[in-house]
C-alpha cells in the first residue's frame, strides 16, 4: 500500500484548523505533516453568515498547513456542528439473503440500509448512521454479525442529520478552493475519536465539546453513540461577559481570559489582586481582581452552560448511564473553572480532553482546541473509500452544484476544443 496523504478541516466560531497527515502501513497512526489555525471569520455559533470571509479564511488555513507539509491538498474531511444538527435512533430489519451460509457483509449493508431510509424534511441531510447493536434471530447485544448464522438481522442505529444549506455552503467554501469534501463528521463525535477511551465508551460517557459559539454533545452507552445535540451558547459568551463587566474591547477581554487560565490559582490564595501590565491592553488596565473576574463573571456563565448541558442529559435520561462522566473538549475546556464548575452542577467526574493516537508533528496539536481536527485523521483512517469514491455520489455532486451560467461556460470550452 502507498502512502495517503489525508486532510481535516475544523471550521468553528473563533478559528479555522486545518490538519494534514500521511497514512502508511508502516505505522498504526497518522503521522502528522502539516498544520495551521486561524481567526475565524464568517462562522456564527456553527453556522456560516459570510460565505466569502469563510472562504478566505479556510484559504489562509490551507495554504499555510500546505506549505508546511510540502505539499497540495485535493480532497478533505470536515466538521459541523451547532444548533442544526439533530439525531434520532432507528431500527431496521431485513431477511438474511443465504440463512443456509451466513451473515455476510451485503446483509450489514442493506439493514443499515433500512434503517436509514427515514423521513426527512427537504431541508436535511444524514451525515451518519453508526449501529449501536446487531440483533440475529432475536439474539441481542451483537456488535459484529458477520459469520454468523441466523435468518431475520436486525439493527438499532444512531443517526445524525444537519441542515442542507449549511452543508452546501461548506461544500460550496471548499470547492471554490478546488479541494473535494470527502465526509461532514459532527465536530463532537470526531473529538471522541481522539480523546476517548475504549474504557470510556464501554462504561459510558459524555463528551462535551466547548466550542466558541456552541456546544456540540456525544453520549456514548454501553460502547454506542445514542445521543447527539448541540446547544447555541459557547466560550464567546464568557468573553463578551468580561468585556461587558471590565468595560473593554472582546480583543482585550480575550488575553485576560486566556491569562487567567493560565494562572495557577494556588498562588492566589494570600492575593486578589493580578497584575495584566504585561498584556498591554489599549485601555490601560493594569490590575484586575481574580474574585470579581472569575466569582463574579466567569463563573456564572459557566454554571449556565453546563446547566444546559445537564437540562438536555436529564430530558434524554442519561445521567445515570454514564458513569465515566464528562470528557470536555474544545477551546472553553481551558477556561478557569471549567471542569470544577461541571463537576458541581452535573455532579458527574470530568476531565479535560485532549488529542492522542497520532504522531509527527504533535506539539501544536496535543490540546483541547484541537480535538475535533485530529480525530477527523481517525476518522479518515478507518474510512471506506467504496463509501466516497467515485460513481453515483460524483454525479449527485455534480447536479447539485449545476449552474447554468458554468454549465454553458463549460459546453463553449468544449466545442472549441474540438474544432481543429
Amino acid at each position: 500500500m502507498t502512502d495517503t496523504i489525508i486532510t481535516g478541516i475544523d471550521v468553528g466560531s473563533s478559528k479555522v484548523a486545518t490538519i494534514i497527515a500521511k497514512l502508511s502501513e508502516d505505522e498504526e497512526t497518522p503521522r502528522i505533516m502539516g498544520f495551521s489555525s486561524v481567526p475565524s471569520r464568517g462562522v456564527k455559533r456553527g453556522t456560516i453568515v459570510d460565505i466569502n470571509k469563510v472562504t478566505e479564511t479556510v484559504e489562509k488555513s490551507v495554504e499555510k498547513a500546505e506549505r508546511m507539509a510540502g505539499v497540495k491538498i485535493s480532497s478533505a474531511f470536515v466538521t459541523v456542528g451547532g444548533p442544526h444538527i439533530e439525531s434520532l435512533n432507528s431500527q431496521g430489519v431485513v431477511a438474511v439473503s443465504h440463512p443456509e451460509v451466513e451473515i455476510g457483509s451485503e446483509d450489514i449493508d442493506r439493514v443499515v440500509d433500512a434503517a436509514r431510509a427515514i423521513s426527512l424534511s427537504s431541508t436535511r441531510e444524514v451525515i451518519e448512521v453508526l449501529p449501536r447493536e446487531f440483533i440475529v434471530d432475536g439474539q441481542g447485544g451483537i456488535n459484529n454479525p458477520v459469520g454468523m448464522s441466523g435468518v431475520r438481522l436486525e439493527v438499532n442505529t444512531h443517526i445524525i442529520t444537519a441542515s442542507v444549506t449549511n452543508l452546501k455552503n461548506l461544500e460550496r467554501c471548499l470547492s471554490d478552493l478546488g479541494i473535494d469534501t470527502e465526509d461532514f463528521v459532527f465536530s463532537s463525535l470526531s473529538s471522541v475519536y481522539s480523546a476517548v477511551s475504549d474504557t470510556e465508551r464501554e462504561l459510558g460517557v459524555a463528551v462535551i465539546d466547548l466550542g466558541g459559539g456552541k456546544i456540540d454533545i456525544c453520549v456514548y452507552v454501553e460502547g454506542s453513540l445514542s445521543y447527539s445535540t448541540s446547544i447555541p451558547i459557547g466560550a464567546r459568551h464568557i468573553t463578551n461577559d468580561i468585556a461587558v463587566g471590565l468595560r473593554i474591547s472582546l480583543e482585550s477581554a480575550e488575553k485576560i481570559k486566556l491569562m487567567l487560565s493560565k494562572i495557577d490559582t494556588k498562588e492566589l490564595s494570600a492575593r486578589d489582586e493580578i497584575d495584566i501590565s504585561k498584556l498591554a491592553l489599549e485601555e490601560g488596565l493594569k490590575k484586575i481582581s481574580y474574585k470579581t473576574v472569575v466569582d463574579g463573571i466567569i463563573r456564572p456563565r459557566l454554571e449556565e452552560m453546563f446547566e444546559e448541558v445537564l437540562a438536555k442529559l436529564e430530558t434524554e435520561s442519561m445521567i445515570t448511564q454514564i458513569p465515566s462522566g464528562l470528557v470536555i473538549t474544545g477551546g472553553g475546556a481551558l477556561t478557569v473553572g471549567a471542569i470544577e464548575c461541571a463537576k458541581r452542577v452535573i455532579g458527574l467526574p470530568a476531565r479535560i480532553g485532549t488529542p492522542s493516537h497520532v504522531t509527527g508533528l504533535v506539539d501544536e496539536v496535543l490540546f483541547p482546541q484541537y480535538t475535533a481536527v485530529v480525530g477527523l485523521l481517525l476518522y479518515g483512517k478507518n474510512f471506506k473509500p467504496s463509501q466516497s469514491g467515485a460513481g453515483f455520489k460524483d454525479f449527485d455532486k455534480i447536479f447539485r452544484n449545476f449552474s447554468m451560467k458554468s454549465s454553458m461556460r463549460k459546453m463553449t470550452d468544449l466545442v472549441k476544443s474540438l474544432i481543429p
